[in-house]
């Protein structure tokens, strides 16, 4: 029965876009002795009980007996290994969502993690620390910005025992600074209630909304764009198609006007915007004289300057194309760089926006547990 309210929570946040997009967030239920987590590459909003991971919580909780190397893909394989190995007889097949261990740690019975981008104002703002300390009245936790994986788990450990030896309980809330929210609670009833305190706190702060009206859309293979790819050290591949999906919308209009007003969305706020719509999005200058020539010498100079084929381009006075090896990929690189727009447009609520630093984008564009994710999402 508790399995069935787990599908049931989840498909509920994720098939609301305003909570989930594509395959991001997670959900959880656990007992004494097992931990029931969403698999990895698993998408919240049509999930079913078979896409959830059995976990074995005694070994869960060995892993924090055990010391590992200092060396970032050293000590992240050596802990992957370890919860790999802690599946339950039968879960061989499956991959556990890589916030496993931060979901058994939380002491509550059911736990869901989302990534809204009204939250996400908050999280990725400059003054989003104290703005949560004020409008939660230190009911919730504040998690630094910190890589994900076991170093956030550590983190996210730490930094709850101290809360509980402060206030008494445990925090049902973890805001998680260019990431996202976490919530506990022994019902899914409450889990909802916190949700909807959050968010209503939320709006009745923020000052303005993303102006998304007038939306244009247009999908389709471009072999403009397939030609930039194989000329200038992207997928050579002939026979690989290349998918675009463009939008534009009043929002994305007023940021691609020019360079100066592409600079609040120039980079990424959180993990799921690397791994979906990519940590450098390129941003082409409109040229009457040559506009082909232009998008190539762009094209060229990014490629050169990050090493990485960006999956999102904006065009001057234009708007944004989402580029990729499918239709799926390419839509869920267009959608989350809207929802960047949208995290922006709610951070000047907060101070402005605030983005994950260079060290911290480089973690998760080499992280083997992402590389994994992204290649499965864009099946």
């Amino acid at each position: 029965m508790r399995l069935e309210e787990l599908v049931a929570i989840s498909q509920f946040y994720g098939s609301n876009s305003g909570y989930v997009i594509a395959g991001g967030g997670n959900t959880s239920f656990k007992d004494e002795k097992y931990l029931y987590i969403k698999g990895s590459g698993t998408s919240l909003a049509n999930i079913e009980p078979e896409g959830f991971v059995k976990m074995e919580r005694g070994l869960l909780s060995g892993i924090w007996e055990k010391t590992y190397p200092e060396e970032a893909d050293k000590r992240e394989a050596a802990v992957l290994a370890d919860m790999m190995a802690a599946r339950a007889p039968g879960e061989e097949q499956k991959r556990p969502s890589v916030e496993t261990l931060l979901h058994d740690l939380l002491p509550f019975t059911f736990v869901v993690h989302t990534h809204p981008s009204l939250v996400n104002g908050l999280t990725c703002s400059v003054n989003g620390e104290a703005a949560a300390a004020e409008l939660f009245a230190g009911d919730a936790l504040w998690i630094p910005s910190t890589n994900p994986g076991y170093i956030l788990s550590r983190k996210v450990k730490e930094l709850m025992e101290e809360f509980k030896t402060r206030r008494g309980k445990p925090p049902a809330i973890i805001f998680l600074q260019n990431h996202g929210v976490f919530v506990g609670a022994d019902t899914v009833e409450e889990i909802k209630a916190i949700y909807r305190r959050i968010m209503d706190t939320l709006e009745a702060k923020i000052i303005r909304k993303p102006d998304i009206s007038d939306t244009t859309y247009v999908y389709k293979f471009s072999e403009w764009f397939g030609r930039l790819l194989c000329g200038f050290g992207g997928r050579t591949e002939k026979e690989h198609d290349w998918y675009v999906q463009f939008r534009r919308n009043a929002e994305i209009a007023r940021f691609v006007q020019d360079r100066a007003s592409f600079a609040p969305v120039s980079s990424a706020f959180t993990p799921d915007h690397i791994v979906y719509s990519g940590s450098s999005p390129l941003f082409i200058e409109d040229s009457t004289d040559d506009p082909s020539g232009k998008a190539a010498d762009a094209w060229k100079t990014h490629l050169e300057r990050t090493g990485i084929i960006p999956k999102t381009i904006a065009y001057q006075g234009m708007g944004v194309f989402g580029i990729g090896i499918s239709q799926k990929a390419a839509d869920n690189a267009v959608e989350l760089f809207i929802d960047t727009v949208k995290v922006a447009v709610y951070a000047e609520s907060f101070g402005g926006g605030r983005f994950m630093s260079e060290d911290q984008i480089s973690f998760i564009n080499n992280w083997e547990v992402e590389r994994y994710r992204s290649a499965l999402l864009a099946k």
